[in-house]
């Protein structure tokens, strides 16, 4: 089969390389997947460059988000069959509850082999079912940014409708979010450098936009735009540059759901930023299967279409990470393994733009 590896993280861009590889064999409670389209996300980007926060093995198989058809199950496989269009799961062995110390070790294209090849085995508790609504390559950009987003605000946030939360910029998460928010009834804020980005943003339902370089006190702006309460929670996926502004955009007893670290990590934290909104921080590190299934089932009731930036072909692998490493994106950057053409799971159209 075809598939792209990595040599040595950090090893950049130009040193991804599409090899051969023996075809995977699914054994027990495991099943195969012929992988459709996969998508990028900010993690993939860090591996190759050196400066992910966890290492990872030489010649990976990149990419934690894929999605594609079920075409052989191993034995014990009750939870899908033959046919099934599914999406891995970011973390191949976090079936629910609290996450184990060594979950880190099953994340795809990082601690293990990831998606972007033409088939890969998956854990029977490590795929789910994609919306019915979705396309392939719609459901390929769920895993990491969606399950995240679904995991910051419900999970951790436990959002109501008429509450507001902040998020910064348009990547995958900050627009999963915003798409998710708006869903529930809740006021959303978010934040770019850029004024078309905030335009496309509301017309997604986006209340509120802020251009953080013309408004570098943009936490001012927030506080502002609720009347000086402060939101009720932050999607913090900045770091270094927007962590303390964070804190000044929050209310009182408001949450900071800590995701990324886009403008490099935060090393320092002030006890007292947090002491002086009786803060709540919490880590956010993607979302278990469980997590998955629940954001599917709310994507599926209200007929939510993530947002697709681009999308390269398996020849331009190395042009889709160039393109996410511009910032130019909105939305979800995808890779198509399969021709257009391709039928997946007997519907003809299910490729189709």
């Amino acid at each position: 089969m075809r598939a792209y590896q990595l040599p040595k993280g950090g090893a950049g861009i130009d040193a991804l390389v599409k090899v051969e590889r023996p075809n995977p064999k699914p054994a027990y409670r495991q099943v195969l997947v012929k992988v459709a389209a996969c998508s990028l996300n900010f993690r993939d980007l860090g591996i190759v460059r050196g400066t992910y926060r966890m290492p990872v093995p030489d010649n990976i198989i990149p990419l934690s988000d894929g999605a594609g058809e079920v075409i052989e199950v191993g034995s014990g496989v009750e939870r899908v069959k033959v046919g099934d269009k599914v999406a891995g799961c970011f973390f191949q062995r976090w079936p629910a509850g609290e996450a184990s110390p060594d979950v880190h070790a099953s994340a795809l294209g990082g601690g293990i082999d990831g998606m972007l090849a033409e088939y890969v085995v998956l854990e029977e508790e490590g795929v789910v079912k994609i919306p019915a609504h979705l396309t392939v390559e719609e459901g390929a950009t769920l895993p990491c940014a969606g399950v995240t987003a679904w995991h910051a605000l419900v999970e951790h946030g436990k959002v109501i409708a008429g509450q507001t939360v902040l998020l910064q910029g348009t990547g995958g998460v900050s627009i999963f979010g915003l798409q998710l928010a708006h869903a529930m009834g809740v006021q959303v804020i978010i934040t770019s450098s850029s004024d078309e980005k905030l335009a496309r943003a509301k017309k997604l339902g986006a209340n509120h936009g802020i251009n953080y370089k013309s408004t570098p006190d943009w936490e001012k702006a927030a506080m502002d735009f609720t009347g000086g309460r402060g939101v009720d929670q932050v999607v913090e996926v900045g770091g270094a540059g927007t962590l303390t502004r964070s804190f000044g955009a929050i209310r009182v007893g408001g949450k900071i759901s800590l995701i990324g670290g886009l403008s490099g990590p935060a090393t320092e934290l002030n006890p007292g930023l947090i002491l002086a909104r009786r803060a709540n921080v919490q880590g956010i590190s993607v979302g278990s299967t469980q997590m998955f299934e629940a954001m599917n089932r709310a994507i599926a009731a209200n007929g939510i279409k993530p947002v697709i930036d681009k999308v390269f072909g398996f020849d331009e692998v190395q042009a889709a990470y160039k393109h996410m490493s511009s910032g130019a994106h909105f939305g979800k950057i995808v890779i198509r393994v399969i021709p257009s053409n391709y039928t997946i799971g007997g519907a003809a159209a299910i490729l189709e733009k």
